[in-house]
């Protein structure tokens, strides 16, 4: 998906290859350090390659590029709603560098993301945010999108899920 306004900057919108794994690698450890989460941010570029390549590929990504240059990146993959009984999409990043934001490149990504859905026939399309991420919340919403406050997010780390699994 390509945009352009005026005398705006051309932004394309365009799945990964093999070929961007470096540079989405860089892009994790940006979001890593904007959301102070470095500490924990162990993704290597072998890691995403599997994640996104391999025969049997359980997430995928869209480049941002703004004039020729990546700037963002969205990563998704398929949940399911019971409820529903249709898939959805699950938007797990969305991220923009600094000195791109403003430009129109997270609504692009979004807005490229909401096509797929609509291409797929998902139910929904669903993402967290950090509650202390006020400008990403702002922009969520202006969107139209809702935030889910009657439900908790809940999470079980490697660790956790061995003993739960009774493996230690």
């Amino acid at each position: 998906m390509r945009a352009t306004v005026g005398l705006e900057p051309e932004i394309n919108i365009r799945p990964a290859n093999p070929a961007d794994v470096e540079t989405i690698a860089e892009l994790i450890k940006d979001l890593a350090v904007y959301e102070e989460m470095q500490d924990v941010c162990v993704s290597s570029p072998d890691a995403i390659h599997q994640a996104l390549f391999s025969p049997a590929p359980c997430a995928e990504v869209l480049i941002a590029e703004l004039e020729d240059t990546t700037v963002g990146f969205a990563l998704f993959f398929h949940n399911f709603s019971t409820f529903l009984g249709k898939r959805g999409l699950y938007v797990e990043d969305v991220f923009v560098r600094q000195n791109a934001r403003g430009k129109g490149v997270g609504k692009l990504l979004l807005k490229s993301l909401a096509r797929i859905a609509v291409e797929r026939d998902c139910a929904r399309m669903e993402w967290s945010v950090l509650d202390w991420n006020e400008p990403s919340i702002a922009f969520y919403k202006s969107l139209g999108a809702k935030p889910m406050g009657e439900w908790t997010g809940f999470r079980l780390q490697q660790q956790d899920i061995h003993e739960l699994a009774g493996r230690r």
